[in-house]
């Protein structure tokens, strides 16, 4: 029996499904959501999660929607620009690290069955929590392989040595964070990868073009201020990277991707834009609201002038 860490269920009422074109979102916790569904039945996962999990409980997205205290802090203003806040991964314990392992296993424990042979999990990630997130997938049975690197600069690391930076001027505590790390599974495939291919769709990654195979680094800006006004989510990421790699994920072009933590849809939005049917589950009513006005005018939204379907 796989021991739950996971917060307990909240008695709400859920709201009703949201539709647009070829994307569902659904209100509903993910857990219960997934055990829900028929075996064999997604094609795959590319998801944005709560990395810490601490700082989505109600507690601290309260914080955040005020901008006092909890766990989410604002970085420093660079040009008069107002950064988005960032949660404190450092900040949390032995024991939240434990059960942040414990929730990423359950998850991927319920998801497998849920999954096709040969459908990839591509999971988001950060370098302090990815390891635990790693582990975790690859105990519940999911295969490894790889890491797909956002290159990006980020806010996190880099600072000088709290109330002394003019004692130490020349020492960064941590190196600056300039990557993020997506972490990649599998579902044992059903023979060999060309069998998979041609039974379930699944197995591989779609390539660019013939000529060039998809990478495992992809250079990403941060997600600019225009994009964030259509869906002001604190971890918002940009279509022009997500589109590449949602389009990647089905290697033939034809399934349904899922979300099982939707924040504001922009995977969803990402699939819709790339014409791939998805699914998006979001638990928090705040993010469903954002992400059902989001969806279409992230999935319109030209952020260098044209994408490749």
């Amino acid at each position: 029996m796989v021991e739950s860490r996971r917060e307990p269920p909240v008695k709400q009422q859920w709201r009703e499904a949201f539709y647009f074109g070829k994307t569902t979102l659904f209100h509903a916790d993910c857990f219960d959501w997934i055990e829900r569904q028929k075996d064999n039945s997604i094609h795959a996962v590319v998801t944005d999660p709560p990395y810490g999990l601490h700082e989505y409980t109600p507690e601290q997205q309260a914080k955040l929607r005020t901008g006092k205290g909890g766990v989410w802090r604002i970085p420093p203003s660079f040009d008069g620009h107002v950064r988005s806040p960032l949660p404190r991964f450092t900040t949390l314990t032995p024991e939240q690290l434990e059960s942040v392992h414990a929730f990423f296993f359950l998850w991927a424990h319920l998801l497998l069955p849920k999954l096709v042979p040969g459908a990839h999990a591509v999971v988001a990630s950060n370098p302090l929590l990815s390891y635990i997130v790693s582990g975790s997938l690859a105990d519940a049975g999911l295969e490894r392989r790889g890491e797909i690197i956002r290159l990006t600069m980020t806010m996190r690391g880099g600072d000088r040595p709290k109330a002394a930076h003019d004692e130490f001027p020349e020492i960064s505590v941590m190196p600056r964070s300039m990557w993020e790390p997506w972490v990649v599974y599998r579902k044992p495939i059903d023979g060999r990868v060309q069998d998979n291919l041609r039974k379930w769709g699944t197995g591989g990654f779609r390539r660019p073009s013939r000529d060039k195979p998809f990478g495992d680094i992809i250079a990403s800006a941060p997600t600019r201020a225009n994009e964030r006004r259509l869906a002001p989510h604190p971890s918002l990421k940009p279509q022009a990277f997500l589109r590449q790699l949602v389009r990647a994920v089905l290697p033939l072009g034809k399934g349904t991707i899922l979300d099982p933590f939707a924040g504001a849809g922009s995977t969803l939005a990402a699939a819709e834009a790339v014409g791939y049917e998805s699914i998006g589950v979001e638990r928090d009513e705040y993010f469903f609201d954002m992400a059902c006005e989001a969806i279409p005018k992230l999935a319109q939204f030209s952020p260098n002038g044209n994408h490749e379907r």
